[in-house]
C-alpha cells in the first residue's frame, strides 16, 4: 500500500516473526543483533501509544541446535523435545533485549484450539487484555511441546491471525522472507509483479500463493493468505513485508515495500457481529436499572440479574431480556449457569465469598455483548 504512515492510526499491533529471521540457518544460532533492532522498534511503537503482541516462531530451530539433532525433518517426539529446550531460550532472549527499554515480557503458550473453544477463548483473551493493560508485551507461541498432530512451522501464521482476532488488534504484520504478495514466485518467475494492496481475497488472489521459498520458513504464501482471511474477517488489517532488515517497523514507516490486506470493518464491529450470529443457550433477565446501565455501555453485573434460564457454560452465548421480557441483546456468559444462579442479585464484592474464589465482577462484560 502506498500509505505514508501505515502505523499512524494503529492502536494494537501483532507482530509475527518467523524462524528464518530469528535463527541463522547455517549455524542454528540466535540472530541477536537483528532481535535487538526489533526491540528498539517495539519500544518506539509502545512509546507512540500502541499495545504490542509478538507471535514468535523459533523454539524448535533453537532447541534442535542445543540438542544436536540432525538437519532435515524431525519426528514428532524430536520436535517436541526441541521445542521444550528452545522455548525457554526464546523467551529469555526476548526478555533480555526488551528489558533495557523498560519493557516487561510474558510468555503465553497457546494452540489454535484455544480460539475455537469459547471457554478457553475467553480465558486467553482475558489474560492478554490484563497483560496489555499492565504495559506488558506478550510473547506468544504455539504450545508445540504438547502437540498431538504433526508440527508444522507455518502454523504460526494462522496462529498469529487467531491471536490478532482474540486481542482485537488493528494490524497484524507478518515479518517474512518476502516483501509481499506477487502474481507469481518472484524467485522463479521474472514477470511476477508485486501487489501493494489487496482489498479482498478472491480466488484469483489465492491462486497466486506459491510454496515456501526458504528452508527454515515452511509456511509459504498459502498459510499467509489463510492468515489474511482470518485476520481481515476479524476487522484486522494484515501486512506482509520483508523482515530481514534492521528495524523493520521503522522501515515500514519509511516506505518499505509490502502488501496490505484491507480489513472487513473494525475489530469491535467484527466481534459484535460474531457474537450476534450465535444461537443463545440460555436467557438472563435483568431489572430496569441494569437495562439502563447496559444502554449506557456498561457491563452486566450480578446485582441487576433477576432470573436465569437454560444450561450454559462459561463462554456460551445467552440472550439478555429486560423487565418486560423484551430481548435487549446477546452476550457471552462470564459464569456457568450454576455459578450465575448463585451470585444472581448479589453485589460483585460478594462473589468470592459465595463461590469460594475471586471471580470476575461482570456476569457479562460489555466487550462480550451486543445490544
Amino acid at each position: 500500500m502506498a500509505s505514508l504512515t501505515p502505523l499512524a492510526s494503529v492502536r494494537r499491533l501483532v507482530l509475527k516473526i518467523g524462524s528464518a529471521l530469528l535463527v541463522d540457518n547455517a549455524s542454528g544460532a540466535l540472530r541477536l543483533d537483528w532481535l535487538k533492532a526489533l526491540a528498539a522498534d517495539v519500544a518506539a511503537a509502545k512509546a507512540a501509544g500502541m499495545d504490542v503482541l509478538i507471535v514468535s516462531s523459533g523454539s524448535i530451530a533453537l532447541g534442535r541446535r542445543v540438542l544436536g539433532l540432525p538437519g532435515g525433518a524431525l519426528s514428532l517426539e524430536q520436535s517436541q523435545a526441541a521445542a521444550a529446550v528452545g522455548q525457554i531460550r526464546l523467551a529469555r532472549a526476548y526478555e533480555e533485549v526488551l528489558a533495557p527499554h523498560a519493557i516487561t515480557t510474558a510468555q503465553v503458550l497457546v494452540t489454535l484450539e484455544d480460539s475455537t473453544n469459547r471457554r478457553r477463548y475467553l480465558n486467553s483473551r482475558a489474560t492478554l487484555e490484563m497483560l496489555l493493560s499492565l504495559g506488558v508485551v506478550p510473547i506468544v507461541n504455539e504450545n508445540d511441546t504438547v502437540a498431538t498432530d504433526e508440527i508444522r512451522f507455518g502454523d504460526n501464521d494462522r496462529l498469529a491471525a487467531q491471536v490478532a482476532g482474540m486481542a482485537g488488534a488493528d494490524l497484524l504484520i507478518l515479518l517474512s522472507d518476502v516483501d509481499g504478495l506477487y502474481t507469481g514466485n518472484p524467485k522463479t518467475d521474472p514477470d511476477a509483479r508485486h501487489i501493494p494492496e489487496v482489498p479482498a481475497i478472491t480466488p484469483e488472489i489465492e491462486a497466486m500463493a506459491g510454496e515456501a521459498i526458504s528452508q527454515t520458513s515452511k509456511g509459504g504464501m498459502k498459510t499467509k493468505l489463510m492468515a489474511a482471511r482470518t485476520a481481515t474477517a476479524a476487522g484486522c488489517a494484515l501486512i506482509i513485508m520483508e523482515g530481514d532488515q534492521p528495524g523493520p517497523l521503522q522501515a515500514l514507516r519509511d516506505g518499505a515495500r509490502h502488501t496490505r490486506f484491507a480489513p472487513l470493518g473494525d475489530p469491535q464491529v467484527a466481534r459484535k457481529r460474531w457474537i450476534g450470529a450465535m444461537k443463545p443457550k440460555g436467557e438472563v433477565h435483568v431489572d430496569a436499572g441494569a437495562a439502563r446501565a447496559l444502554a449506557d455501555g456498561k457491563s452486566l453485573l450480578p446485582a441487576g440479574v433477576t432470573a436465569l434460564t437454560g444450561r450454559f457454560q462459561r463462554g456460551d452465548p445467552v440472550a439478555i431480556l429486560g423487565p418486560a421480557g423484551q430481548v435487549l441483546g446477546k452476550g457471552l456468559a462470564g459464569y456457568d449457569a450454576a455459578e450465575a444462579e448463585a451470585i444472581r442479585g448479589r453485589h460483585s464484592r460478594d462473589i468470592a465469598a459465595i463461590l469460594g474464589y475471586p471471580g470476575r465482577a461482570a456476569l457479562i462484560h460489555r466487550d462480550d455483548m451486543v445490544l
